[in-house]
């Protein structure tokens, strides 16, 4: 795998001569130049290195070269990589309480958004995800409704195929009359261009990087959900570090940094809103106040189902809601 043309090596700055490293595989199935990589993840690995002296360093496996986007929370239990980019929302169902970072009209923006997010899910990440190894939780910037066709209100999705970002979205699209095409990020132009879906709910930058601005060219200009994001880590290769080089890992697997690795990302998403308004040929519609809370309004009946879903699994719905409120007041991230 060493040979493919994509691998990207990175190393410290700062190397140990008489030090064996722990050369760590992070699987991710982004494009290798994707701002997460550029401004993150690389970044994040750099600092890493030097903080452990040299002894940590990490080869990236971008644009799911060791497995699908779908399987990278198990690639991480199985040891197929020692730190994978999961998003939970690929497998509904199997973590309901960190899907409260789905829902709708909750979150104000990705950075000081995920600072939260991360400081609130670590009091449920150890037993929610056991088999893994959490490092950090964070966020994407919000997305909103990209499509073929102009969607202004709820009811224009009523029999629309929509590409969900994630599994509280497609609970979404149906409750709006709408159906779901599941794929993941890399395929959705795809579905798109050859008319399996009419809109997909993206971030406004990705709508570029993936190619997706030359199939979809309305676009809904308010923040309608946000997507949740984990840094998993194989168990036994956390556990088996040396205690240094442990701490090193440690002290990047923090809210800080949830922040740090999430802000470029959410910089440049933002920016791909500028780009359309710009564009002669994309329409960019802003809602009325009126129609907002027709959008706000239609999405409550996910709040209910969000609370039946963590109830069967055993927590106190309004417990984990107060506490992740109480953390997104804190970094000034609530939506209003």
């Amino acid at each position: 795998m060493r040979t493919l043309k994509t691998l990207l090596t990175i190393t410290a700055a700062v190397l140990a001569t008489d030090a064996a490293a722990a050369e760590l595989r992070l699987a991710h199935w982004l494009p290798p130049q994707h701002t997460l990589q550029t401004t993150g993840f690389e970044p994040w690995i750099q600092s890493i290195g030097e903080a452990s002296g040299g002894k940590v360093t990490m080869t990236i496996f971008p644009a799911q070269q060791l497995g699908s986007a779908t399987d990278h929370y198990d690639m991480a239990r199985d040891g197929i990589a020692d730190i994978t980019f999961v998003n939970p929302g690929y497998q509904p169902g199997r973590f309901p309480i960190i899907a409260l970072g789905e829902v709708p009209f909750m979150v104000s923006n990705g950075k000081s958004g995920s600072k939260a997010f991360d400081s609130w899910y670590k009091a449920y990440a150890e037993k929610e995800m056991a088999d893994i190894h959490v490092c950090m939780a964070f966020l994407q910037d919000p997305g909103t409704l990209h499509s073929r066709e102009a969607i202004k209100v709820p009811a224009d999705l009523k029999g629309k195929n929509v590409r969900p970002a994630q599994a509280t979205v497609a609970s979404y699209v149906a409750l709006l009359g709408g159906a779901s095409v599941q794929v993941p990020a890399p395929e959705a132009r795809e579905v798109i261009a050859r008319g399996a879906a009419d809109a997909i709910t993206f971030p406004w930058d990705s709508v570029y990087l993936f190619g997706i601005d030359s199939v979809t060219k309305h676009h809904l200009d308010m923040p309608l959900y946000t997507t949740t994001f984990v840094m998993a880590m194989n168990k036994a290769t956390y556990e088996g570090m040396p205690a240094d080089e442990r701490k090193a890992l440690d002290d990047h697997c923090t809210s800080e940094w949830a922040e740090k690795i999430s802000a470029g990302w959410a910089d440049k998403e933002q920016s791909g809103r500028d780009r359309a308004l710009s564009e002669k040929d994309h329409t960019v519609y802003k809602p009325t106040a009126e129609e907002a809370q027709l959008w706000k309004n239609s999405a409550e009946p996910l709040m209910a189902k969000w609370k039946d879903q963590v109830k069967a699994a055993g927590a106190d719905p309004e417990a984990v809601l107060k506490a992740f409120r109480d953390a997104l007041s804190a970094e000034n991230a609530l939506a209003e």
